[in-house]
């Protein structure tokens, strides 16, 4: 069978969790700095959201580490077929919660101008959250992508 680009147990798939984990980590601890976060449930969302991705990015570049190791192949189809769920939840999850804060983002600082000085809310600290919250999700979706083809071909 022919390797893809991000397939469990290989360098390039345990860098493409690494990238999930590193940049969802980076999404929470950004989006925490920022002072008034927790009065909006779009960005309450999106640290969950983050959160759970960082644990199952964690938990799966472990297990790529533990495949190099041992030199297994965890190319077999209840192992991916696990993959591919547990990665479209986390890609659903993580796209519903960067598009609602993008959403409330959007809101504040064009609408209705919360972002000026009488509010003064740090709204680049949440904008700059929900982008490095996209950039999980495209992650995200490469993973979620390989992983489907990979269980067509297993």
């Amino acid at each position: 069978m022919k390797e893809l680009i991000g397939s469990p147990g290989t360098v390039s798939g345990w860098l493409l969790r690494m990238g999930q984990c590193l940049f969802a980590a980076a999404s929470i601890g950004v989006m925490v700095s920022a002072t008034g976060f927790s009065n909006y449930t779009a960005y309450c969302y999106l640290i969950a959201s983050m959160g759970l991705q960082v644990l199952w990015s964690f938990g799966l570049a472990c297990l790529d580490v533990y495949a190099w190791r041992i030199k297994r192949d965890l190319q077999n189809p209840v192992l991916v077929s696990l993959f591919v769920v547990g990665d479209w939840v986390t890609a659903t999850l993580s796209l519903a919660a960067a598009c609602s804060s993008a959403g409330v983002a959007v809101l504040y600082a064009k609408d209705l101008d919360f972002c000026k000085v009488p509010m003064h809310l740090p709204c680049n600290r949440y904008q700059l959250s929900i982008a490095l919250a996209f950039l999980t999700w495209f992650l995200i979706a490469v993973s979620s992508h390989v992983m489907f083809w990979i269980l067509a071909s297993v």
